[in-house]
Order: C-alpha cells, then sequence, then structure tokens
C-alpha cells in the first residue's frame, strides 16, 4: 500500500503517469509496503496466461526475491523510476523515503531494485542519470542503496509513520532504526532470475 499523501498525476506522453506527494513525506517516512491485497503470482502461473497479459503482468508489477511476481492493488504499480530515486527499500517488504519528498514532487523507485529481465534507457533526466538500468544494477549498487536507506532509518522512529500497522516484524524494524542491529541490505530481495518468459 502506498503513502496515503500521494496522488496519480500525469507526467509527459514519454513517461505516462506517476505518483506524486500531496503534502511533505519527510526522509525516514514508509511510502510504501506489501499489503495482504497485493497479488502474488508466481511464475508458473503467469507462464500459463496469454501473452498479452503477461506483457502487462511485466509492466506493472515486479519480481521479489522469491522469483514472484507481485502486482501492487493501488497506483503504488504506476510509481516511475529515477536514478535519484527518493524512495527505496531496505531488507524488508517496504519502501522508505530516502530524503524529503516536497508537496508537488514524483515519489519515484530505482527500478534496478526490481529484478528486471531487460536493460532499458533511462529517460528520468536526473543529474545523476546512468543511461542505461540493468538487470544487474542490484549487485554493483546496492551498497550505494544501503548507504542512502541505512542514513535514513533512523528517523523511521521519529516521523509520522501512517503504513505502521502493516509492517511486519516490527520488533527487528525498530531494533535496526536504534542501531542495535545492522538494517538488512537490499540485495535480499534480489531474485538472479528473469521475469516471466514471453511477456
Amino acid at each position: 500500500m502506498i503513502h496515503g499523501d500521494a496522488e496519480v498525476r500525469f507526467v509527459n506522453p514519454l513517461i505516462g503517469y506517476g505518483v506524486f506527494a500531496t503534502k511533505l513525506i519527510p526522509k525516514g517516512t514508509i511510502t510504501w509496503v506489501g499489503d495482504p491485497l497485493d497479488q502474488v503470482i508466481t511464475q508458473e502461473q503467469a507462464l500459463r496466461w496469454p501473452a498479452i497479459t503477461r506483457e502487462l503482468l511485466n509492466k506493472y508489477s515486479y519480481l521479489n526475491g522469491r522469483n514472484q511476481r507481485i502486482l501492487c492493488w493501488d497506483h503504488a504499480r504506476i510509481v516511475n523510476h529515477s536514478c535519484n530515486a527518493t524512495c527505496l527499500a531496505p531488507g524488508f517488504d517496504f519502501e522508505i523515503a530516502v530524503r524529503d519528498i516536497l508537496p508537488g514532487e514524483e515519489i519515484t523507485d530505482d527500478y534496478g531494485t526490481l529484478n528486471l529481465e531487460e536493460e532499458f534507457e533511462c529517460q528520468c533526466d536526473a543529474r545523476e542519470c546512468r543511461g542505461m538500468i540493468r538487470p544487474d544494477d542490484m549487485l554493483s549498487l546496492a551498497p550505494y542503496w544501503d548507504a542512502a536507506v541505512a542514513a535514513a532509518f533512523p528517523l523511521l522512529r521519529r516521523v509520522d509513520q501512517p503504513l505502521w500497522e502493516l509492517v511486519t516484524d516490527k520488533e527487528t524494524v525498530l531494533a535496526a532504526s536504534k542501531g542495535e542491529i545492522p538494517v538488512p541490505s537490499c540485495r535480499v530481495h534480489y531474485s538472479g532470475l528473469s521475469p516471466v518468459a514471453g511477456g
């Protein structure tokens, strides 16, 4: 489920739609968390679907570390990529704002964390743009993403968390936010496998 202070807006003809903050979302805020309404689809299930359905599944879902497709039920499924993402995932089933997200600013992920099937040319226009987003970005860029998450994680206890009730393993999350244990790496989400073939 995506944070409640977000809405869908048109970005441009190339990108289509995106998700934007309607109010300030402070650094350290959980911006998305997996929830029971999200569909979990195995590769075997998806392979039995028509090609057109698999294409849509690959466009609007992501592949988790267990090689399952996750199709978010809400507008989280249209959060766009940026090489300067506003949100990143630690080794938990949620994403956190790694900097303040201002009202009217687009809420973005780094698709390099989402177990891509193929590389794609980036259109994010960020100063830090990598140009190409690749399936193995997780392997080379995880230390940078983990550092950004680690810098934001202590703030998790200090800012309002409207999605907190959906967080699983709250004790471990709180321990990590207090520095009692390391924040788990985003690498736990890496499947090392390709998404649905033929989609």
